[in-house]
């Protein structure tokens, strides 16, 4: 019984002997271990682009400090384009931070200022047609023709016309078009209708642009300057003063759509629109998601800009001015109309 004793007494000792020995080893391998460090979560967003040449530096950081991923997303904000097994351009960039840049370029600055800027132009355009009406002739139509417009003429400016409105409503309903008609028709309407406005605003665009270099071409010389614009312009065509200014076979009002509105605007909205169609031709151009954001905002506000001016071209061209789509619709102009509206013109035809 004593030898029993004695030897369950010493299976106990040898028990807590190791149990004492194992504590101690681990107490001194926590105090070598390093404190774990506090990694803070970050806004991929938020995380500023690497260089090229940091990118080994975040690998090692990454390295010391496993929890943080700040380093892993400024290698992939980077500009470098890295590897990938699929087709096509970019498809190497993982994440393109200016997409969001554009996104509050188009969604705030041009959807918002410009709808500001055609509400003033319609609103402007209604309160001169309210307060002042058609401007008349001071003396009645005398029957007699001046031919003014060609038939080529009138078929180019007609088709720059329909081209244009046809853009024109379909580009407002792409850009506006989610926050007054998807209310009211709901997104399986709306959704079907906006990919019709797409596919005619891609494929009536060329028509445009074809319209404009021919209109170019047929009316550039005509809108030279010449005796008479400096004086229109000062006066604003007498619409204040009432004076009757003379003008040549264009006045002022409408050279500064031809230059200003179709010429250098159109020719931003159409070489824009085209590379956002993908349809360049004679030079190679990468298609690059950067590339098209900056087409899109150039074609986005020389389109607005456009619109803001055709629509006082379009007010003074039908019921803003009597007489003034005659020639237009059939070639032909009133004598008296002619006379006083583009006198410095009528005068050269009674010379001939």
């Amino acid at each position: 019984m004593n030898a029993s004793f004695g030897s369950v007494l010493r299976s106990i000792l040898l028990a807590a002997g190791l149990a004492i020995s194992s504590l101690s080893i681990a107490q001194q391998g926590a105090a070598q271990s390093p404190t774990p460090q506090k990694v803070e979560s970050v806004n991929i967003l938020d995380v500023g682009r690497s260089s090229n040449a940091t990118t080994q530096a975040a690998i090692e950081a990454g390295k010391n400090q496993p929890g943080n991923n700040a380093p892993i997303w400024r290698m992939v904000n980077s500009d470098e384009v890295h590897y990938t097994s699929l087709p096509g351009a970019e498809n190497g960039v993982l994440i393109q931070k200016t997409g969001q840049e554009w996104r509050l370029i188009r969604n705030g600055v041009i959807t918002v200022y410009g709808a500001w800027l055609l509400t003033i132009a319609f609103c402007g355009i209604v309160a001169m047609y309210v307060f002042k009406g058609t401007i008349k002739l001071h003396e009645p139509m005398s029957g007699r023709k001046i031919q003014r417009f060609t038939l080529l003429e009138r078929i180019t400016h007609w088709t720059m016309a329909f081209t244009f409105v046809a853009l024109a409503f379909t580009g407002i309903m792409i850009l506006w078009g989610k926050y007054f008609l998807l209310p009211l028709t709901g997104p399986a309407f709306f959704g079907t209708f906006l990919l019709v406005c797409k596919n005619v605003h891609n494929f009536v665009g060329p028509a445009f642009t074809v319209s404009i270099v021919v209109f170019f071409i047929l009316f550039v010389r005509r809108n030279l300057p010449e005796k008479g614009d400096m004086a229109w312009a000062l006066g604003f065509g007498g619409l204040i003063s009432g004076k009757h200014i003379p003008a040549g076979f264009f006045n002022f009002g409408e050279k500064f759509w031809f230059w200003v509105g179709m010429v250098i605007l159109g020719s931003a909205v159409s070489a824009s629109g085209w590379v956002l169609d993908m349809i360049v031709p004679f030079i190679q151009i990468e298609y690059w998601r950067g590339t098209m954001q900056i087409a899109n905002i150039i074609h986005g506000v020389g389109a607005i800009l456009m619109t803001a001016l055709a629509l006082g071209h379009i007010y003074i061209g039908t019921i803003g001015m009597q007489g003034s789509i005659d020639a237009m619709k059939t070639g032909y102009c009133d004598e008296t109309w002619a006379k006083e509206h583009h006198e410095l013109w009528y005068k050269k035809l009674g010379k001939g």
